[in-house]
Formats: structure tokens, sequence, C-alpha cells
């Protein structure tokens, strides 16, 4: 047993050596020009309480292609086809302020953007 507090201690002790914080953003709408506002708007809100901020990164579009017979009963070889874009940015802020994070909560964005927010 003693063996096992001391690795507790070790990565306790590493932890607060000063590992670096990140807190990431991954961002995604259907709509680029919306998507990019908004990552602005959140860039500039780190940037104004001094966050290091990396990024927007822009990660690969996710296209759905939905393909459906035009009727229901003839011309069953006649079909429409689809697709929806997601489009997608990751953002990633260095060593975040309780000011940034509270900050970043109170933020509104338009509606259609979705954010995904882990502390790494």
């Amino acid at each position: 047993m003693p063996t096992a507090a001391k690795k507790t201690k070790k990565s306790s002790a590493k932890n607060e050596a000063g590992d670096i914080q990140k807190l990431r953003i991954k961002v995604s709408a259907y709509e680029y020009k919306v998507l990019d506002a908004s990552v602005k708007q959140i860039v500039d809100t780190a940037i104004r309480y001094d966050g290091q901020v990396l990024g927007p990164i822009p990660l690969p579009t996710e296209i759905k292609k939905y393909t459906v017979n035009r009727s229901s009963f003839i011309d069953k070889n006649s079909r429409e086809q689809f697709e929806m874009r997601v489009h997608k940015r990751l953002i990633d802020i260095l060593n975040p302020s309780p000011k940034i994070v509270e900050s970043l909560t109170n933020l509104n964005l338009p509606s259609g953007v979705n954010i995904d927010v882990k502390m790494i």
C-alpha cells in the first residue's frame, strides 16, 4: 500500500508543477457565415480577457446525403438527392482564467450554432 500512496503524490505534484490547461471549444453549424461570425465573437471575448487563443482550426465538413424517390408510384427510377453540410471549427484557449470561462458562458450566439466545451 505505501507504493500506491507514492504514486498519487507524484501525479498530484505533476499537475501542480505547471501542466497547461486547455479549454477546447468545438463549434459547428449548417451555414459557414453564421459559424465564422460566432467563432470571431468567441475569439474576441477570449482575447479581451488576455487569453492565449489557438485557432480557429477548420475541421472537415461533414456531408450527409439523402436519396429520395421523386414519386411514390410511377417513375421509380427517378430520384432526387439532398445533402446537409455541417461546417466545424476548433478553438483552443490555453490557461483560461475564471473571467474567460464566465464571459464565454454568458455569450449570446445565433441559433443553429452548436458548441461543445471540454477542459483538457
